[in-house]
C-alpha cells in the first residue's frame, strides 16, 4: 500500500525566497521550477540517500489556510547530527517548535522540530531504523 515518501510539499507565499532559503539549508540548487525559474509557482529539490523530493508550492494554490502560524504534519528527516542540524536551522531563521526529545527509553530515537520562515513544520530525527535499512540496502 504505502511504499515510501515520494514528495513532501510545503507552501510559501514567496516561492523565490523559500527556494533561496532551502538552497542554503540543503547546499544544493532546486533542479526544477515551473512556470519559470525567474517567477516560480513551484520548485523542487532532490536530496539524501534516497533522493527524496521536497516541493515548494505557491501558497495561493493551497487547499488550506497558509499563514504565520505553523500548520501541517511533521515529516521527520533523518540526520546524523541532531544538535548540529537543529542549530543550523535556527541559524538560518527557523524558529523552534519542539526541542530535542528522547523517544522510547534511550533507544536512539530522538526528534526535534522547527518552523521554517514560511510557516512549514520541519522535523529532524536520529532514527536507528533508517540507518539499519540503509546498511541492508548496501549489502
Amino acid at each position: 500500500m504505502l511504499r515510501g515518501l515520494a514528495t513532501v510539499s510545503f507552501y510559501a507565499g514567496d516561492v523565490k525566497a523559500a527556494r533561496t532559503w532551502y538552497e542554503e539549508l540543503l547546499g544544493i540548487e532546486a533542479y526544477y521550477a515551473v512556470p519559470t525559474a525567474e517567477e516560480p509557482a513551484y520548485v523542487e529539490f532532490r536530496f539524501g540517500d534516497f533522493q527524496c523530493e521536497l516541493g515548494i508550492i505557491d501558497a495561493k494554490y493551497a487547499t488550506h489556510q497558509v499563514g504565520p502560524v505553523a500548520a501541517g504534519a511533521i515529516v521527520n528527516w533523518h540526520v546524523d547530527d541532531l544538535e548540529g542540524t537543529l542549530a543550523r536551522l535556527l541559524e538560518l531563521g527557523a524558529t523552534l517548535n519542539e526541542g530535542i526529545v528522547e523517544r522510547g527509553n534511550n533507544t536512539g530515537f530522538r526528534t526535534a522540530s522547527v518552523v521554517d520562515p514560511f510557516g512549514n513544520l520541519v522535523g529532524i530525527m536520529n532514527n536507528p531504523h533508517y540507518l539499519q535499512i540503509l546498511e541492508e540496502l548496501k549489502a
